[in-house]
Order: structure tokens, then sequence, then C-alpha cells
């Protein structure tokens, strides 16, 4: 099998066609990148040799570069899009333009091809906030931040091309994702890398926002799952099952690092802050999916990552 994977440098994509090339060994991949902050050419530092690997520098909202690409593929698997909501309540213009219309020029392009499995990445933010219980994929959107909006429109379009034109759509929506590579403006890897330094990490309000939280490989392996068992045409949650609020996170961290809690400082809460996202990943737990990964040890694992990889992640901060 061909796959095009987009955003095959950032976090999560990078974790994916590593997980691809070592898991199935007649399987080829070509990563489109356009390599903006959050494309890291080092995140391919496992893989960029592997003659089954090849590396195409580009925008997706370029039409004629997408049309040759997804002409030699089997699978698009989309990951490439913006996702910091702090910069897209600063910038959200750029979140309409890669994560809407990127989708879209991906989507008419695997129309006409006809290819045979276009996998899209979404979020739990999709759906926006929720106090009590979690939300199914048959829930409505309700997005809160310029990001969530972007993707969410990105979700809802890949759905009407399964509708209306019959291509065969699987959308995924997982919660927050940690884990190596992921760039350090995000809370786990900022809090990891700022005590590494000896500073204090920024809380936003008081810290009572709750994530579920999923290690990135286990979300890579609920992707490779969808592509390879999921029906056509449905939504499938992928979550982790650790809700925490984001102070208990910190201390947590703190607690790793044997420090108290005065390297916390409590920051201006964000605009539009969801306060809890959850996640009912029964859909995908009844097809045969679960996580694998224990967060504390998961946790404890990519602390140690950050600390053994400052060459990866220092550069980074300083830009």
């Amino acid at each position: 099998m061909k796959l095009l994977v987009t955003g095959g440098l950032g976090f999560i994509g990078s974790n994916f066609i590593q997980l691809v090339l070592e898991k199935y060994p007649d399987y080829s991949i070509i990563n489109l990148d356009k390599l903006t902050y959050c494309g890291n050419p080092n995140n391919a530092q496992e893989f960029s040799q592997n003659p089954r690997y090849s590396f195409v520098r580009g925008d997706v909202c370029n039409g004629p570069l997408v049309n040759d690409l997804i002409s030699n593929v089997d699978v698009v698997v989309h990951f490439a899009a913006e996702s910091h909501v702090d910069n897209s309540i600063n910038e959200p213009f750029i979140f309409t333009k890669t994560n809407m219309l990127g989708t879209h020029v991906l989507l008419e392009a695997a129309r006409q091809k006809k290819i045979k499995r276009f996998i899209m990445i979404s979020t739990d933010e999709v759906y926006g906030s929720i106090r009590e219980g979690s939300f199914k994929e048959t829930d409505g959107l309700f997005p809160n931040s310029p990001y969530a909006a972007s993707k969410a429109s990105a979700d809802v379009l890949s759905r009407s091309y399964y509708k209306t034109y019959g291509l065969p759509v699987i959308v995924t929506r997982s919660s927050n994702n940690f884990g190596a590579y992921q760039h350090p403006e995000k809370l786990i890897p900022l809090f990891i890398t700022n005590l590494i330094q000896g500073k204090k990490v920024p809380v936003y309000g008081d810290g009572k926002n709750i994530r579920d939280w999923i290690y990135v490989l286990d979300n890579c392996e609920g992707i490779d799952f969808v592509l390879h068992h999921g029906k056509l045409g449905e939504v499938y949650n992928v979550g982790g099952g650790n809700e925490i609020p984001n102070i208990d996170i910190t201390k947590m961290l703190l607690e790793n690092f044997k420090l108290d809690n005065t390297f916390i400082s409590y920051v201006e809460d964000r605009l539009g802050h969801d306060f809890r996202y959850a996640l009912d990943c029964s859909k995908i737990n009844n097809l045969g999916w679960n996580p694998k990964h224990d967060f504390k040890t998961a946790l404890d694992s990519t602390i140690e990552w950050y600390k053994n990889n400052d060459h990866w992640w220092k550069y980074l901060k300083v830009k």
C-alpha cells in the first residue's frame, strides 16, 4: 500500500510514519509537509533514510502538487494543520486557509483520483466544552476557538465528500496528545522544558480546566486501526481515558523534578478557554481498539525524552 501522509514532519504525523514503516514492511509513504515552524526535519531522524519513505516540501493548498502526489498513492492520511489555539486567536486567517482550504484541496484531488481511503485527522475540540458526561461521535459540534472551528469545518467537509461523492472518508477525533517530538509551545513539553531550564511554568487561570490525555503512540495505533478496520463514512473518537485538570498535570511534573509549587506562575486565562473535554470511545473500543500505555509511565518516558534530547528542542524555544 502507498500512503500520502500530510504534515508528516509534525508531532503526530512523524510518530505515525515511524509506526507504519516499522509495522508494515510492504508499505511506502510520501510525506507532504510545508515545513512551517512546527514541521521539523529532525522529527524524521528515525526513518528519513528508509527506502520506502520520500519527502516532498509543499503546501496542501497547492492544487497541482496535491493532484500529482495523490495520483501515486492508495490512501491519504491527513494530519497537516495549524494546531496551536493561542496562535489561532492571534492569527485566525492562517488557520482558515490551511485547515479548511487545504483539506478541501486534498478532498477534491482524492475524489478525482478515486483513492481507496481518506483518513481525516480531527480533534476533540470540535465538540466544544462539556461539564458532565462525554461526547459521542453523533453529538453536535460547537467549537469555541478559531482553531477548533477550522478543524470542525474540515471535519464536516470531509464527511460531505463521503455523502455526496462516495469518497471513502473516515474521520478520527482524538483527545490531547503528548509524547516525543511535540513542539514546546504545547502544555506538557512547554512545562517539561521550562523545568529543565529552571524556569516557572505558566498555568492559565486557576488551572482547573480538564483535558483527556492520550499518549501519541496510542493515538497513532488508533489511527492505524481505523485505517484498516474502520467503516467508511464513520467518525471515531480516539481518547486515552485520562481526564486530568491542568493543575494536576502541573503538580505531577513538579513532583518528577522534585520541585514545589513556587515554580507555578498563574497567568491570565486564555480567551474562550474550554473547561473540559471528554470523549466516549466505546465505538472504537467495541471495534477492537484500546489504548495500551499507562499515563504515568508514558509521562515519565516523555520527560526522559526531553531531558535526553535538548538538542532537539532548545533552539525551538528561542525562535
